[in-house]
């Protein structure tokens, strides 16, 4: 076995601040080369492999629309399995992708755990890391060159507490899951609610896998409240939930039905059937969203992925992140040094799918418009259509 071979098992073998140590000594030499290369951190196998897929649709459909090089440097792609909510699988495959594979910034992160866990490597190596849906409020202040472009939580939930209170849905049942993105939508839409002269009129909290929701449907029939809001699990649960609201007779009643984005996302929209007409979010992206940009996405994303589902806010999160990416290698030069990387992407702004982005100059988290929906059938298919909007939306819980 070479010494080159020999160090890099070494490097390998070290604990994470100890190999981002040893990679500073080489941020230079890499930075001056003809290639940058970018570790995608994306959840490859197991229950989130859907999740992955949409990025990595999204990041590839970006480079074939704009090309592989930018700033004079081809782009590199390099993508690691972080095994979704395991943030021990994502520190190891970051440190392979730093000491092995070389690279020059780390993006994807579709869950808060992994952003966290990789953050203390690419914080004492100096590489820049772009999320592009890790959803917690606060965490770009884990890592001074941490950008995110996805979504927070509360960013698009606070929202639908305001839509509820100021379009007279003011008395409020509240569902959630019983896990802490649950406890924070739930906040988030307190907030909002309470901000505008609405109340919570009952609350519950249910288990996260595999509830049985009759008991819980039925005592929101007999509190008669204006609306449910819900935050739930997007998938078996959301689509379990809808139909169990329908099947118990509150959508016949006049009961609305409020969520994030999560309740009707593009993905299981269509699973989840006719039950699911009428129910309204909010959100950064739906597939239905009227804009000559959005429209080229969603056209050659189906062109280029015909045997994948619709693109959802995931594919569109991730295509966004490419597109930071490469105007911070614009705005360099194609230096990839951390705080130079990080400077070019604060402030700036862009459209993109989903509509205008900006990153906050202060917590380099993202700025947005977020959406109220309601689903609709058009063509015989079930979409989410906006029909309000607020403007420059930003995470309320920071």
């Amino acid at each position: 076995m070479n010494r080159k071979c020999m160090l890099r098992r070494h490097l390998l073998s070290l604990p994470a601040l100890a190999v981002a140590a040893a990679l500073g000594m080489t941020a230079a030499a890499q930075a001056a080369g003809d290639t940058v290369k970018i570790g995608l951190l994306l959840p490859m196998s197991g229950t989130f492999t859907e999740y992955g897929r949409q990025m990595e649709n999204g990041i590839r459909l970006f480079l074939k629309q704009h090309g592989d090089t930018v700033a004079g440097k081809k782009i590199e792609l390099v993508i690691k399995d972080d095994g979704g909510i395991a943030p021990e699988k994502a520190k190891k495959a970051a440190q392979e992708l730093l000491v092995r594979d070389k690279v020059d910034v780390l993006a994807g992160f579709a869950f808060t755990a992994s952003a966290l866990a990789v953050a203390p490597l690419a914080k004492s190596s100096g590489t820049p890391m772009v999320v592009t849906n890790a959803s917690s409020s606060g965490i770009t202040a884990a890592h001074p060159y941490m950008v995110r472009v996805g979504q927070t939580l509360p960013q698009i939930t606070e929202p639908a507490g305001r839509f509820a209170a100021e379009s007279g849905r003011k008395r409020v049942y509240v569902l959630v899951a019983d896990v802490t993105a649950g406890h924070d939508a739930e906040k988030a839409f307190v907030r909002g609610l309470t901000a505008g002269g609405g109340e919570v009129i009952g609350s519950v909290r249910v288990p996260a896998q595999n509830p049985d929701f009759a008991p819980f449907i039925q005592r929101i029939k007999d509190a008669k409240p204006d609306a449910v809001f819900t935050w739930l699990p997007p998938g078996e649960a959301t689509i379990g939930f809808i139909k169990g609201f329908n099947q118990r007779g509150l959508a016949a009643e006049g009961v609305e039905m409020l969520g994030t984005g999560d309740l009707t996302d593009d993905l299981t929209i269509e699973a989840t059937g006719d039950p699911a007409i009428g129910v309204i979010t909010t959100g950064h992206y739906s597939m239905a969203h009227k804009s000559a940009l959005n429209e080229t996405f969603v056209k050659e994303y189906l062109e280029s992925y015909p045997n994948d589902k619709r693109p959802n806010f995931l594919s569109v999160s991730a295509y966004d992140g490419i597109a930071a990416i490469y105007k911070a290698l614009e705005a360099t030069g194609g230096d990839t040094d951390g705080e130079k990387f990080t400077a070019a992407l604060a402030g700036i702004r862009f459209e993109s799918p989903r509509g205008p982005l900006e990153i906050d100059t202060a917590t380099r988290d993202i700025v947005q418009t977020i959406y109220v929906r309601k689903v609709e059938k058009v063509d015989d298919k079930l979409f989410n259509v906006e029909f309000h909007e607020f403007p420059q939306s930003r995470d309320t819980a920071q």
